[in-house]
């Protein structure tokens, strides 16, 4: 009696006997450099499907369980990485009213400064942006994750020596790289090593673990002095070093052309139920036919310049304009600008530094659950719906809060300080189970498995631009069109955005990367076919 594992494969298995046919993707025009080294080993003309394994007692081995534990552990120091780049930027707001009041004056700190000391960190990522792809495509995923978790611990020792504006300014530049990997290590790590049933789990995690980040070094900095921030991040940093025992990336290896390696790593990453075989299999074949094509075609063309190829081609740009969407709708929603300058711009609108700092905390602990309320919406909300249901909701509480502190401006309305208290947690509460959460997922699942260095580098120029240039304004814009200026330039830049991801963002949710470029390419007539490898049992060592 057959299982229905078995069935499965030799229903595969006949069809791709059948129906050997290479996508009709036009390789001539577009297969540039990708995410593999020229020198693929010998292929044949077509991947051939090979027969199942078969245990001693002639019986197919049954699949084994997703393993969870594996995943977690090899995204461990990515995740752990936004706790700590949330330490790095909740600690401006803390660290510039103690050194003010150390100083027993307020010149110390002027505008300028303060701007700098909060945005440095991501335009000094602009240029490590290109460097960390390049890096992960020649040498691998897990060299940078202890690269970046070494740079962290070097940065951390001048931040904690630090003691003045100007040298904090330097420890925060320092921290380049690791805002970049924001975009860069962690898109790859995060959508690489982990199945599409528990990638959005991870990532809401990640997504919550950096406001988790930001309200620790709040709180840190309100009831302590700001130097005890250094000394979580270097207990952080330390158990970041792990990282040199994980597995490298699969589909790094498959790029490569290691296939036997990328199976045994796939496997113990995922384990060999169903889903994770028809994920491996999509992945090696994918590959076989493209470094096939790749390896003639860059016979014929040599000469030319691959990255204009790639450039233009459908498979580079569309998921490039798609993933601009998120990246807007991250940044121009305020929600950073909010948490870094929090004190200042609280302060502003309640003339009370204590209701600033009382109100900063819960704004931060109602961030950091809302998040967790997303995670848990996400398991029956589509992606995109709940993108854009919670991102309105948001925006709404932009506009009405606007108008609230524009008619207190005109003394038409008597201001109450907890009525702002009520709206800003409430726009909280909307872009944290929304935007917030959920950008850096559809970055991630947008992502393309070809020209995979080229798109991050572009994506983390794009992301680190905008992120570091938001911050940077935010203050001369509160400080020339006042508070309701400043919710009203975030409330309708977000709105515009949202009406283009209305237009244009596609669904992503338990879709295999694979799967999601080819709904982007509108190629529903091409398919990819699946080879099936033997059952044996991984050997690799945990």
């Amino acid at each position: 009696m057959k299982t229905g594992r078995s069935t499965l494969m030799l229903t595969l298995v006949e069809e791709s006997s059948k129906n050997i046919q290479i996508t009709n993707f036009t390789h001539e025009e577009c297969s540039g450099e990708d995410n593999s080294i020229p020198g693929t080993p010998d292929l044949l003309p077509f991947p051939q499907p090979i027969t199942p394994a078969v245990d001693n007692d002639r019986h197919t081995p049954m699949p084994s369980p997703a393993k969870t534990h594996c995943e977690l552990f090899s995204c461990s120091s990515v995740v752990l990485n936004f706790f700590i780049f949330g330490l790095f930027m909740g600690a401006p707001t803390v660290v510039i009213p103690q050194i003010t009041k150390e100083a027993n004056s307020t010149n110390v700190v002027t505008l300028e400064l303060t701007s700098w000391l909060s945005s440095i960190s991501a335009y000094c990522a602009v240029p490590w942006g290109f460097i960390l792809p390049c890096l992960a495509h020649r040498f691998g995923r897990k060299i940078l994750m202890v690269l970046v978790s070494l740079n962290v611990l070097i940065g951390n020792v001048f931040f904690y020596c630090s003691i003045n504006v100007k040298e904090l300014i330097i420890s925060q530049a320092m921290q380049g790289m690791l805002v970049a990997s924001v975009l860069t290590v962690t898109l790859m790590v995060m959508s690489e090593y982990t199945s599409p049933k528990y990638r959005g789990i991870f990532f809401n995690i990640k997504a919550a673990t950096f406001y988790w980040g930001v309200w620790v070094s709040n709180v840190i900095g309100t009831f302590y002095n700001w130097r005890n921030i250094s000394i979580v991040i270097f207990i952080c940093g330390f158990y970041n070093l792990s990282s040199i025992f994980c597995c490298e990336s699969p589909y790094w290896l498959a790029t490569k052309g290691s296939f036997d390696e990328c199976t045994k790593v796939h496997r113990w990453l995922k384990g060999t139920d169903d889903n994770a075989e028809k994920e491996l299999g999509k992945l090696i074949f994918s590959q076989k036919v493209h470094l096939n094509n790749k390896t003639k075609v860059q016979l014929k063309n040599m000469q030319r310049i691959k990255i204009m190829n790639i450039i233009r081609c459908s498979e580079f740009f569309k998921p490039l304009a798609y993933a601009c969407l998120p990246i807007g709708l991250y940044n121009l929603a305020g929600k950073v600008a909010c948490s870094v300058y929090a004190i200042d711009i609280i302060k502003k609108i309640t003339s009370s530094e204590e209701m600033a700092y009382k109100s900063m905390l819960i704004i931060d602990a109602v961030t950091v659950v809302s998040m967790y309320l997303g995670c848990a919406l996400s398991k029956f909300i589509t992606r995109r719906n709940q993108l854009l249901i919670f991102a309105t909701a948001g925006v709404t509480f932009l506009y009405v809060l606007s108008l609230y502190l524009y008619l207190i401006n005109l003394n038409i309305l008597s201001e109450n300080n907890y009525i702002t208290l009520f709206f800003l947690v409430g726009f909280s509460i909307a872009i944290s189970c929304g935007p917030i959460m959920l950008s850096t997922c559809c970055l991630a699942e947008l992502t393309p498995l070809r020209y995979r260095s080229y798109f991050i580098c572009c994506l983390s120029f794009m992301g680190n631009i905008l992120f570091a240039t938001v911050l940077k304004i935010s203050p001369l814009i509160f400080k020339l069109t006042g508070s309701h200026g400043g919710f009203l330039f975030y409330a309708v830049s977000e709105s515009i955005f949202i009406l283009l991801s209305y237009k244009y963002l596609p669904e992503t949710k338990d879709k295999t990367i694979q799967e999601i470029q080819e709904y982007i390419l509108k190629d529903h007539n091409a398919t990819v076919k699946t080879e099936l490898f033997p059952m044996n049992k991984p050997e690799f060592i945990s």
